[in-house]
């Protein structure tokens, strides 16, 4: 009696067929990783590009304006009360650096500024997404900002001075004040142009109140919250300097420049200047490298 070979050949095939199929399967699909992990042509130099893009404008822009401002200086006779050399500059810098001087007014006004800050922080993400998410808020809070950033932090200040006396709190109080309104416009702006049928697949799924806000809105929001730390960093620097000019003193880096302007050290009031410029753009730095840790974790 004969064997029907097809007939076992057919069995087997099934048997064999899947275990194959299953390995070409995990043969493409790490061949399809290796391709979207590969770099792509060019990638490097692109990226070396874009770095150059972002260091050499800066950088020419500044060794043109410090050219300019030597030969206005050495060779077209404006008189240096107005527009001193630039060593001149350079040389008041570092004798501010040695001395100490420099130091302990600018760790003043970051004390200020960083303070500032973080109270506009805790009081203004807060408030924004409540102006994005209830009408009732926006409509009583709303007339208030604008009136607030209506009047100048200048003229606030006399009265902050006069009420809290010469302390570190109208300094503070008045560096909020100048970070607060961009800060709140800028977070209400991210919070209300979040996509609706996000939102209402995320409650669809379950997500409510905390767990909405926690893994939706603020991951969503975040491009424009960073904006406004970035901005608000910045800008409390400002608001330290106009606390310390009416009611700082001599303290702070503000302080030193009512010394300058008082003794006619122009020299010295441009190195201050210097001095707040470079502050300014470690706090930018720093508010760049923050956004990009948020990047990171979200």
């Amino acid at each position: 009696m004969g064997i029907d070979t097809s007939s076992s050949r057919s069995q087997q095939l099934p048997l064999t067929l899947p275990h194959q199929d299953r390995q070409g399967q995990g043969e493409e699909h790490e061949q399809l990783k290796a391709l979207i992990g590969a770099p792509r042509p060019g990638a490097s130099r692109a990226r070396r590009r874009s770095s150059a893009l972002n260091v050499v404008p800066p950088v020419l822009v500044a060794a043109v304006l410090l050219g300019l401002w030597y030969l206005a200086t050495a060779y077209w006779r404006i008189n240096p009360l107005f527009l001193p050399a630039p060593a001149d500059v350079w040389q008041r810098l570092l004798d501010g650096l040695s001395s100490g001087l420099y130091e302990l007014n600018a760790l003043a006004t970051i004390q200020e500024s960083l303070l500032g800050f973080l109270l506009a922080v805790v009081i203004g993400l807060p408030l924004g997404y409540g102006l994005a998410k209830s009408r009732l808020i926006a409509a009583t809070v709303q007339p208030y900002l604008a009136a607030g950033q209506a009047i100048p932090a200048i003229v606030i200040a006399p009265f902050l001075v006069l009420w809290l006396g010469y302390t570190l709190l109208p300094t503070v109080i008045l560096c909020m004040l100048v970070v607060l309104f961009p800060m709140v416009i800028t977070t209400a702006l991210g919070v209300r142009t979040i996509d609706r049928s996000i939102l209402d697949a995320a409650r669809v799924d379950g997500a409510a109140g905390w767990s909405l806000l926690t893994a939706i809105e603020f991951p969503l929001a975040l491009p424009a919250i960073m904006a406004a730390v970035r901005t608000g960093l910045t800008l409390s620097i400002t608001g330290a300097l106009v606390g310390e000019f009416v009611a700082g003193g001599n303290q702070g880096l503000g302080g030193l420049i009512l010394q300058g302007q008082h003794q006619y050290d122009t020299p010295f009031m441009f190195a201050t200047l210097a001095l707040l410029a470079a502050l300014a753009a470690v706090y930018y730095g720093l508010a760049w490298l923050l956004s990009k840790l948020a990047e990171a974790v979200y």
